[in-house]
């Protein structure tokens, strides 16, 4: 399986690794800082929480696994190691599947990139958020553009795919500014890049800072001029945005991303991770507790730790539908709510709100599917609360 499509968006592994050298100011993730970490005892939970979730849907052919955090690459190797063979061991799993590891681009991570491609891994997801010193500083990294440009030539000669992250309408950031950076970012070689747009999470270092009116904020218009400038120069440049805040090279998406955004089922493992799995007839999410320790005990008690196990339902499923499938490009195909729901959209959606969108230029329906149009696109979370209500 090469990609993960509407009629078949593949099943995937998300596992949690849930600490962080420093806990980044715009970072509300569920991630912590802690002194010291038994390697050896968090690698037996992980592989116990994985064997639980196994024995619930045997015979599945994973197409992905994705290391997420916090910080993935503090995770020792081994630890990574032993949870891909695991998986091979407990799931068929598709000839090309993809690895995941995300990793920050400082030099003593970049220094393990061998031994996760021993362990398994093909491809890794770079935190570099920044290619200007100053702004690595404001956004509280722990290292500089110089060492990202070399973690980022490291991983190329160590994994077959390589993406990495930026974040821009940073305050103060110029369009010719971020023109710039991602000329260079784009000079790096790598046939994915993921582009967010800086935001204000509530409990945050940074929310707290624009509460007290210390954190200049870009204005609305000049977000918008940004992201409008992002999408055509790197369209130009041969990386299309397949997703709102990601492009790439043709056959080079994120398959594990697609497997979400095309509504397909995947397990969470690890704390505060979430999964969606289809048992039988119904599709469940599932929930992991949050605080480490309390997960860490609770595996080692019970076998898994799931705080919260819910049936979803038939509105449920086509809420998540349109706001994971929306953010595509293409949107959503007729096959997805076929799969999920079991008919047209046509007979799922309020048709005068679809007419309502569609005549304001920000919806489409048409034999293909449902998918917002450009402008639209940047109106999504307005859209969405429109759409789903």
């Amino acid at each position: 399986m090469a990609h993960p499509t509407a009629l078949d968006p593949g099943f995937g592994i998300y596992v949690h690794w849930p600490f962080c050298r420093a806990k980044c100011p715009y970072c509300d993730f569920n991630s912590h800082v802690r002194e010291t970490i038994d390697q050896a005892r968090w690698r037996a939970a992980l592989l116990t929480e994985l064997r639980h979730y196994a024995s619930e849907t045997p015979g599945r052919t994973v197409t992905s696994i994705f290391f997420g955090g916090g910080t993935p690459s503090l995770m020792a190797p081994e630890t990574t190691a032993a949870l891909v063979e695991a998986v091979t061991d407990l799931w068929p799993v598709s000839p090309d599947i993809e690895v995941t590891l995300e990793a920050n681009p400082t030099s003593v991570e970049a220094e393990r990139f061998a031994a996760y491609a021993a362990a398994g891994v093909n491809r890794v997801s770079l935190g570099v958020q920044a290619l200007n010193d100053d702004d690595l500083r404001f956004l509280g990294r722990e290292h500089d553009t110089a060492e990202a440009l070399a973690a980022v030539a490291l991983a190329r000669a160590q994994f077959a795919r390589v993406s990495f992250d930026l974040i821009y309408a940073r305050p103060g950031q110029r369009q010719d500014d971020w023109a710039e950076e991602l000329r260079r970012a784009l000079g790096e070689g790598c046939n994915h890049l993921s582009l967010y747009q800086l935001t204000i999470e509530q409990n945050t270092v940074f929310h707290a800072r624009a509460r007290r009116g210390e954190l200049p904020l870009a204005d609305p218009e000049t977000a918008a001029d940004l992201f409008e400038a992002t999408q055509e120069s790197l369209a130009t440049e041969g990386l299309p945005a397949y997703e709102i805040s990601n492009h790439a090279r043709p056959g080079e998406a994120s398959r594990h991303n697609l497997t979400y955004w095309h509504g397909g089922d995947y397990l969470g493992i690890g704390p505060g991770a979430h999964g969606r799995v289809t048992l039988g007839a119904d599709k469940f999410a599932t929930r992991q507790h949050r605080a480490p320790e309390i997960w860490l005990a609770t595996v080692e008690q019970a076998g898994h730790a799931t705080r919260t196990r819910q049936a979803l339902s038939r509105e449920d499923r086509l809420t998540e539908l349109l706001m994971m499938g929306l953010r595509l490009q293409e949107g959503i195909r007729r096959a997805a709510f076929q799969r999920e729901l079991g008919a047209e959209p046509e007979t799922l959606l309020d048709a005068r709100k679809v007419e309502a969108l569609s005549k304001e230029g920000y919806l489409v329906l048409d034999d293909a599917g449902l998918r917002a149009t450009a402008a639209g696109l940047m109106r999504l979370d307005t859209l969405l609360g429109y759409l789903a209500a």
